[in-house]
């Protein structure tokens, strides 16, 4: 394996991500000029993004399938021409139903793609490397979302809807050019693909990714950490810092910058934090939990506006969210076998994805409800009423808790059965701190030893 071409294959990769970040959260930008364009209510805008994860959602098991079976070069490539499709349709919808659509070619053309991007890095990385490159990956796709909410937005408020959205559709036919000509599935000299398996032997391995706790672990991790930024980012976020929070259009774009770079700066840490304590992961999650958690109630709870230095502790939260949901991947990774990663990597995917669409959704119909029996005062982006919907988010942050730490149990069993034993948190810092303790005891003995 050579590592220059190593990494020429992940950047391709990676460029092909970033365009599909893009295209995913370029909706939650313009959900202000859809409300106009379409004359929608707040329901019917949020359902132009809850259908479009629900069929990213629902193809993540399928696309790990057909990774595994046709690789990441072909489902890539597919994936840019599926987004870049449904922006030209976007462009030219002047209703629901063929906006909807539009968002429905997306939201197929991105399930195809980051899958298929994290399958590449266990084949052309060394083991070691990989959860940092795994990170790294995230953190580099969530460049997209900077393009969304700044040369798109300034275009879709100086050129108009059907100049911006174009442009995205242009972005998707270069993708599909770099990656036919560049990238590749398998390092030179690697074992070629299995053959095409049957239908019963694809539902085998399905089942086997789905019986081993760790791709479960990996999935409750993804679900409950990633769900809450992707509410922000693709779809309420937009409406609740302008129309409730009273913030201009450059301070609400400087505010997700800050989401874009706080991921990125981020997301390295988390990777080095996997590779050296990999028996943490589930406590790292955890206690992101808490902090997003904590900083959505401290917003939605303070009387009147919250100040902006709040606003940006929120956006931090909810960016660290993003990397965060990573480490979900890499239980997928460990606890199974390279044939199956795809397939697990697609089951693990599914989680913050299916939380982000039902609690988008939900947020619509509370907001759709509190106007319509009157308590919105007529405001149907006011404060008080997001302030209740929103609050929906803290329901699938317990859920998730809940199912995390039931899921860790098993994996820890299943390790301990195979003569792994992880110490409690709070005993291994103990021991930690104990051997710190020691060592320096050590030192100063060897010091006074050597002392004439």
């Amino acid at each position: 394996m050579n590592a220059p071409r190593a990494w020429l294959i992940w950047t391709i990769g990676v460029l092909a991500y970033l365009v599909a970040v893009a295209q995913r959260t370029s909706f939650g930008v313009s959900g202000l000029e859809a409300t106009e364009r379409f004359h929608a209510s707040a329901a019917a805008i949020s359902f132009f993004t809850v259908l479009q994860l629900l069929v990213y959602a629902g193809l993540q098991i399928p696309v790990g399938l057909l990774v595994d079976r046709f690789g990441s070069r072909a489902m890539i490539a597919s994936g840019a021409v599926l987004m870049g499709l449904g922006q030209l349709q976007l462009a030219y919808a002047d209703a629901v139903p063929a906006g909807v659509l539009g968002r429905v070619l997306v939201g197929a053309g991105d399930a195809m793609t980051f899958v298929s991007v994290i399958r590449l890095v266990p084949i052309w990385f060394a083991p070691a490397r990989v959860p940092l490159v795994t990170q790294l990956t995230g953190m580099s796709g969530q460049l997209g979302q900077l393009i969304s909410v700044v040369p798109f937005a300034l275009v879709l408020h100086s050129a108009g809807w059907n100049t911006a959205f174009l442009a995205l559709s242009s972005l998707s036919a270069l993708a599909v050019v770099l990656v036919l000509a560049l990238l590749r599935d398998v390092p030179p000299g690697h074992p070629p693909r299995e053959s095409g398996q049957g239908l019963r032997a694809t539902g085998v391995t399905l089942a086997r990714a789905w019986k081993q706790p760790g791709t479960r672990l990996g999935l409750w991790c993804h679900f409950t950490v990633q769900f809450s930024g992707n509410v922000f980012a693709m779809s309420w976020g937009y409406p609740f810092l302008v129309s409730a929070q009273g913030l201009n259009a450059a301070t609400v774009s400087a505010l997700m910058g800050l989401f874009v770079v706080t991921s990125i700066l981020v997301g390295p840490l988390f990777g080095t934090f996997v590779a050296r304590h990999p028996m943490r992961r589930s406590a790292m999650v955890l206690l992101i939990t808490a902090a997003i958690a904590l900083a959505w109630a401290a917003v939605l709870l303070l009387p009147g506006k919250a100040p902006l230095w709040l606003l940006a502790l929120l956006v931090i939260a909810l960016a660290i969210g993003g990397p965060g949901s990573m480490i979900g991947f890499d239980f997928a990774r460990t606890f199974n076998p390279s044939h199956r990663i795809g397939t697990a990597t697609g089951i693990v995917n599914v989680g913050g994805f299916v939380a982000a669409l039902l609690t988008i959704y939900l947020v619509g119909v509370i907001l759709d409800v509190l106007h319509t029996s009157g308590f919105s005062g007529g405001e149907l982006y006011g404060l008080a009423p997001f302030r209740i919907a929103l609050s929906v988010q803290f329901l699938f942050l317990l859920v998730g808790t809940v199912l995390i730490l039931m899921s860790r149990r098993k994996v820890r069993r299943q390790m301990a059965a195979q003569g792994v034993h992880v110490p409690p948190l709070l005993v291994s810092l103990a021991n930690q701190r104990r051997r710190r303790v020691e060592l320096r005891r050590e030192r100063l003995a060897k010091q006074k030893s050597s002392t004439p």
